[in-house]
């Protein structure tokens, strides 16, 4: 099952992002995890397919966008 998930180039938490997203100033990698804010757990919750996460440095050290939506992010090659 991992294999298809990673065929579909889907993006699991704890994935290695590149950000590309509208803010040009947090553009790069980043650690996605699921967005914790209660906006985006009600969507989750209601089974609706709009996944949002939130990017985090990969050393724990830093926040990066929240909410960013699964257009703004391509999975790292360095998952594969």
């Amino acid at each position: 099952m991992d294999t298809l998930f990673r065929s579909l180039d889907l993006i699991e938490p704890g994935d290695l992002v590149v950000y590309h997203g509208s803010i040009s100033d947090l553009h790069g990698l980043w650690l996605a995890v699921p967005c914790p804010c209660r906006i985006c757990h009600a969507i989750d919750q209601m089974g609706l397919a709009d996944v949002r996460f939130a990017l985090v440095d990969p050393w724990g050290e830093i926040s990066g966008p929240v909410h960013a939506r699964r257009a703004s992010i391509t999975r790292s090659a360095a998952c594969g």
